[in-house]
């Protein structure tokens, strides 16, 4: 297991209950170089703050471009031109990568072809300088595995999902039930899975950052809303690739409708990531795990100055343009101008 800082869910599920919620994590970065466990990824770190800006770029059929240079890309922050101080290409940055499985009773049909096909993702997907977490959710928030590269070690993390419908009482996060609610029903804490993945365990690393999640994007029961989970992906500068994976019987079977794709949607694009709906259909499962691992491993990166250098905690709104009006680009939307919390 990694030698970064652990912890269980216990203590933040008691955190949350509390009510705590304050910011942490930084898009601004030192500038020097920084060691990342496995290896070495250049930031930039204090004394200059620096946006650093983790994209794709398709074609008008959905396609991945390669092979574009810095002077094809525009940035504009607020909608003023910046100036790009740093570009790069490659596609073998270290990657720190958050997996959320739902495990809830909706699940139950599904949650084994999930197993199966994350366990594979992570095959293709993990490299020597990478890193991982698991966390199910259900009517708790448990971490499964912490920050490993042992691709072994995570798949037994999924295995060890199970399907957790609760019980009512019990105190949260003790294995006992769910956050206490008052009047909501129980049985999901999507939103406080994402909030807690985010802001206690990828807002403290640096460098490409990014959360899968399977589920089929309904929530029930969580303290955090859809809102402060975005807020806390783009405070980590997590990109969010949401696989829905839906047994739409089940709603069905329940007397209720679905549209739990509406917030994931919006999740998805303001981090930079996007929504794969796959249903319940295994093989689309797989091709969606394909997608990401080559969005992953294809991404462009630029790294500027802002021209505003106010830290006030503002949200910045970003934009990236080619000269190509066919391209596209799969970015996250903007940053929160916070002062840093790393050391100097």
């Amino acid at each position: 297991m990694s030698d970064r800082r652990k912890f269980t869910f216990v203590g933040l599920a008691f955190l949350l209950f509390l009510g705590f919620s304050a910011a942490a994590g930084a898009q601004q970065q030192p500038d020097r170089t920084q060691q990342k466990p496995g290896g070495e990824l250049p930031t930039f770190q204090s004394n200059v703050n620096v946006v650093n800006l983790y994209f794709n770029v398709k074609d008008k059929h959905g396609l991945l471009i390669p092979n574009l240079g810095k002077d094809d890309f525009e940035v504009l922050e607020d909608g003023t031109p910046q100036t790009i101080k740093y570009f790069s290409a490659e596609t073998n940055q270290p990657l720190t990568l958050g997996i959320l499985i739902d495990s809830s009773a909706s699940q139950t049909r599904v949650l084994e072809i999930e197993k199966d096909a994350g366990g594979a993702f992570l095959n293709t997907v993990l490299r020597e300088k990478d890193l991982a977490y698991v966390i199910s959710f259900d009517v708790n928030v448990d971490l499964l595995q912490d920050y490993t590269n042992s691709v072994s070690e995570l798949k037994a993390a999924l295995n060890r999902a199970k399907i957790n419908a609760g019980s009512p009482g019990g105190m949260p996060g003790m294995g006992g039930g769910p956050f206490p609610t008052a009047g909501v029903p129980r049985g999901t804490l999507l939103y406080d899975a994402i909030w807690l993945g985010a802001r206690e365990k990828l807002a403290a690393e640096v460098g490409r950052k990014a959360m899968i999640i399977l589920t089929d994007g309904e929530d029930q029961g969580s303290q955090e809303t859809i809102k402060n989970a975005i807020e806390a992906a783009q405070k980590a500068d997590a990109m969010v690739y949401v696989i829905l994976i839906a047994d739409r019987n089940f709603y069905f079977g329940q007397g209720m409708g679905y549209s739990g794709d509406r917030a994931m949607r919006d999740l998805a694009r303001d981090t930079g990531g996007r929504v794969i709906n796959v249903g319940d259909n295994v093989k689309k499962l797989k091709e969606a795990f394909d997608q990401i691992s080559a969005e992953l491993r294809s991404q462009y990166s630029i790294g500027y100055t802002p021209s505003n250098a106010k830290l006030d905690g503002s949200f910045r709104k970003v934009e990236i343009h080619t000269r190509d009006k066919d391209q596209k680009i799969q970015a996250r939307s903007g940053y929160y101008a916070l002062k840093s919390t790393t050391g100097d």
